[in-house]
């Protein structure tokens, strides 16, 4: 039985409490010393996300690894850069703070000020290329696999990858088991990794599944293939795999 839209969404809310509430039992030793859930403190514009934007089925989910400082951390929602999900999206929501704050790392929510790069290239593509969110989400879905920030006691970040066998193996299994549930619930043809972590998860939660997954490239401004051309390049990766894009000629995958 196809779900409506409303299940849909509903279901997809169901996944992230049950990734909420697997999450934040985990503890993580230093050098982390502060953690930040943008699905507790800026819930309401990841859910209002998943409203606008969740309730279909897509051909293509694209996999993100984790929150950046001035993207999700602040609105909720995956490579959330403020002026890309304000300004394109249509979405702005109150946004709370952490439970633990870190002085270097504050939270604006909606009003933070910085751009997120990676957000603003990935965002700034999907506007270029199909001009409305509803032309963009009717084809793809946007996740990250893990939805906490890490942070070393001077603010820097830490990635997941870099987190201790133990704890990467608890975070491991619980973002894996919320990664299925919401490939089930949103039906997609590919997943397509942002990046070599993502493409990693899903290798190892999706195994089973039957679906195509591929790779394209980080638009980090850490990633200097991203700082030469990402848009350009991106197409090109999709395009080698068979994902059409609209204007866009077709090539033969093979």
């Amino acid at each position: 039985m196809q779900r409506s839209d409303e299940s849909r969404v509903a279901a997809i809310h169901a996944a992230t409490d049950d990734l909420v509430a697997g999450v934040s039992r985990l503890t993580f030793s230093r050098p982390v010393t502060h953690t930040y859930n943008p699905l507790i403190y800026a819930r309401r514009g990841y859910d209002r996300y998943v409203a606008a934007f969740g309730g279909s089925v897509k051909p293509v989910v694209l996999l993100g690894m984790n929150p950046g400082p001035f993207g999700m951390a602040q609105t909720g929602v995956p490579f959330g850069d403020v002026e890309m999900v304000k300004g394109w999206m249509g979405i702005c929501a109150q946004v709370t703070m952490p439970a633990a704050p870190h002085p270097r790392r504050p939270i604006s929510g909606f009003s933070c000020t910085r751009r997120e790069v990676s957000g603003s290239r990935l965002w700034g593509w999907a506007k270029q290329r199909y001009g409305t969110p509803a032309a963009f989400f009717k084809q793809f879905f946007v996740l990250n696999y893990c939805p906490l920030v890490f942070m070393e006691a001077g603010g820097r970040n830490r990635t997941p990858e870099k987190l201790p066998a133990a704890e990467k193996k608890r975070l491991f299994r619980a973002c894996d088991q919320a990664l299925v549930k919401s490939i089930e619930i949103i039906k997609p043809q590919w997943v397509v990794a942002i990046g070599g972590f993502a493409e990693k998860r899903i290798q190892a939660a999706l195994k089973n599944m039957g679906l195509k997954t591929g790779r394209i490239t980080h638009p980090s401004p850490a990633n200097p293939r991203a700082n030469r051309g990402w848009v350009s390049l991106v197409e090109s990766e999709l395009a080698a795999m068979g994902i059409d894009l609209p204007g866009q000629e077709k090539k033969d995958p093979g």
